[in-house]
């Protein structure tokens, strides 16, 4: 997944966790009309409306000139709308005037890990899984993770994909992602466990195979002698993601 689109992803899922964290406020009057153009604010980019977006977290602002919340929906306005200058500035000054936001983190940690910046993502992505009242911590963690791998620290990304299944037992990215690492650790046992966890959800019809579990099923297929479904496996890989990378990869594998 390119960095632009996984940026975007994140963001959408991010968005609805906007008004969990504390920030600062004005007076009972200024904080409800406050908190009004936020929500508006965030419809708004759900709907992809970015000038609408923009004009209602600057009516937030003139409200309350400090309030993190607007920071945070403008930094994501001039995220989508490619400013990455302008984005960083308005993140920093949301993670400046609430430095405990878990929200605000995990969505400046998602946009630095769109530009590469790996090293970055990750301390603020880290910052983000420390709030044990976090709505989306399970998700921080993934993300973490995720930021682990890109900086080849297989040691750091398993414990946080395991700590990211243990708050939310149901995320399939992270079990498919723990299964890749077991497999690329040696312990086929440990890979398969995660693997059937995740196939048992497709049988039942609550996921979908993807590219990498695909292909993470194909390698386990062939390390235990399983032609015919490993074959299977790449029958699928084939037909349903054939520009993946992970169709790269089984296609070299299999000269």
């Amino acid at each position: 997944m390119n960095g632009l689109r996984l940026t975007l992803i994140l963001t959408l899922i991010l968005l609805s966790g906007c008004s969990s964290d504390n920030v600062r406020r004005g007076g009972d009057g200024a904080d409800a009309a406050n908190a009004a153009y936020n929500r508006l604010g965030i419809e708004y980019l759900q709907a992809g409306d970015l000038q609408g977006a923009k004009k209602s977290f600057q009516k937030s602002l003139a409200l309350i000139p400090s309030d993190a919340e607007a920071f945070n929906g403008l930094a994501l306005v001039f995220q989508l709308e490619g400013e990455a200058a302008l984005a960083e500035e308005y993140f920093r000054k949301a993670t400046d005037q609430a430095p405990q936001s878990a929200m605000i983190r995990n969505n400046f940690g998602a946009f630095l890990y769109a530009a590469g910046r790996y090293e970055e993502a990750c301390e603020e992505l880290a910052q983000a899984t420390q709030d044990p009242f976090y709505n989306r911590r399970a998700q921080a963690f993934e993300n973490l993770a995720r930021c682990y791998n890109n900086l080849n620290n297989s040691a750091a990304a398993k414990h946080a994909f395991e700590r990211a299944l243990q708050i939310s037992p149901s995320r399939v990215i992270s079990m498919i992602e723990l299964a890749s690492i077991e497999l690329d650790q040696g312990r086929l046992n440990e890979a398969e466990s995660y693997f059937e966890r995740f196939n048992g959800l497709v049988e039942r019809r609550r996921v979908a195979h993807y590219a990498k579990s695909l292909w993470v099923g194909i390698q386990i297929a062939r390390e235990r002698g399983q032609a015919s479904q490993a074959a299977i496996y790449a029958l699928l890989l084939k037909n349903l993601f054939p520009d993946s990378a992970e169709y790269k990869l089984y296609e070299e594998s299999a000269r």
